[in-house]
């Protein structure tokens, strides 16, 4: 009998359950993959915007890593919102020398805006955590943060061009073996809460599957657009994503 694909993620929880925690733990689910969880920040959170967040101390997001990895068959790693460079460099303590397949998403800001990543941490990110990673997802502006005009091309990278313009969506797949250019149609709504978290927890999802990197990241790609198509409409300002309806007939079972 085949066990059931687990993944990890080390993110921040979002109270409103759009993104964060929350966000990637349904759309593990959504790809038949059981879910494990470290909390790095708490927010006080809607869909209007981050009222409160409290970091967590990094001993006790490293402890939580340890215990799911002591216990659990993690097969792919996420990290996303790390709040300071003490929970970055205890992110980076826990999984270095593991091997295990480590999808960063650099959260710096919330869709509200609200800062989760102090910015003195930026180096600890780019020094500690980012060397370890399979891939990196940033968006255009946290890109720019990260590395200025001069994209690294040693770095694996899915840049992701939603803060583009144009009716043409553009995400750019670039590792130094290959490159990916995937589109989408831009779908004007509202309702696009927790999207960065929800990719880059379907790519962990289907690295965990087994799913080479390339497809790993195509699929994440058409499963986005799906959940976007799919959201229930909740909120008054940026609803969540409909991760559970996406996956009706969009996830290839294994």
């Amino acid at each position: 009998m085949s066990l059931m694909p687990v993944a990890l993620t080390i993110a921040g929880s979002d109270s409103g359950g759009g993104a964060g925690i929350q966000a990637d733990l349904k759309t593990f689910e959504a790809h038949g993959v059981y879910g494990t969880s470290a909390i790095t920040l708490i927010t006080a959170q809607n869909t209007l915007g981050v009222q409160a967040v409290q970091t967590l101390s990094p001993d006790l997001v490293a402890a939580q890593i340890r215990s799911v990895l002591a216990d659990f068959p993690v097969a792919a790693v996420k990290a996303g919102a790390l709040g300071n460079a003490g929970v970055v460099r205890a992110v980076a303590d826990a999984l270095r020398g593991r091997g295990l397949p480590l999808v960063v998403d650099p959260v710096l800001l919330a869709k509200s805006g609200d800062s989760l990543l102090d910015p003195q941490a930026v180096d600890a990110l780019l020094e500690e955590l980012l060397p370890l990673a399979t891939l990196v997802t940033p968006n255009l502006p946290e890109a720019e943060v990260l590395f200025g005009a001069y994209i690294p091309y040693n770095l694996p990278l899915l840049l992701k061009g939603g803060h583009g313009e144009g009716e043409t969506l553009v995400d750019e797949l670039r590792t130094p073996q290959t490159g990916l250019r995937l589109e989408a149609p831009r779908q004007h709504t509202r309702h696009t809460h927790g999207t960065g978290c929800t990719l880059s927890a379907a790519i962990t999802a289907n690295l965990a599957r087994g799913l080479p990197l390339l497809v790993a990241v195509s699929e994440a790609h058409a499963y986005v657009q799906a959940a976007i198509q799919a959201a229930p409409g909740l909120g008054s300002g940026h609803g969540p994503l409909g991760h559970a309806h996406a996956c009706r007939g969009q996830i290839r079972r294994l």
